[in-house]
């Protein structure tokens, strides 16, 4: 018999507690990094909007580098 098909690599990604994960991540670094990178324009209110497109990623690159990786860890684990 043949080995129980896993779950896709998306419906792993979105599996909640993933997600879950992936935004506390995000939230704790990607503020961190926010205020290095743009703490005294946003304290200034001079944000261009490249600057908050940039913020946005600033946000997203943390969420994915986490989603990845727990994806990575369920999956390697069977």
């Amino acid at each position: 018999m043949s080995e129980p098909q896993r779950e896709s690599w998306m419906a792993s990604a979105l599996a909640r507690g993933v997600v879950l994960r992936g935004l506390r991540v995000a939230a704790v670094v990607g503020t961190l990094i926010a205020l290095i990178n743009y703490g005294d324009r946003l304290a200034a209110g001079v944000m261009s909007g490249r600057d908050w497109l940039k913020l946005v990623l600033t946000y997203a690159v943390p969420y994915a580098v986490a989603t990845y990786s727990s994806v990575s860890a369920l999956r390697d684990r069977g």
